[in-house]
């Protein structure tokens, strides 16, 4: 064991995170994206309350 290795970890320094200008195309598409996750939450909801969509494929009859 070396003296190198003890103590505590210094953590990795991350970046620093740069203050993005927002113009109204962003903000619009955000904004879109936004209401298409909810239009699909409420679609998925609604959809998970009924039954299967198919039937089950081919029937069979009970006669040999």
């Amino acid at each position: 064991m070396s003296g190198r290795e003890g103590g505590k970890k210094k953590p990795l320094k991350q970046p620093k995170k740069q203050s993005k200008d927002v113009d109204d195309d962003d903000a619009a598409f955000k904004q879109k994206q936004k209401e298409d996750q909810k239009q699909m939450e409420a679609m998925k909801a609604k959809a998970a309350g009924k039954g299967p969509l198919t039937s089950g494929g081919i029937k069979k009859s009970g006669k040999k």
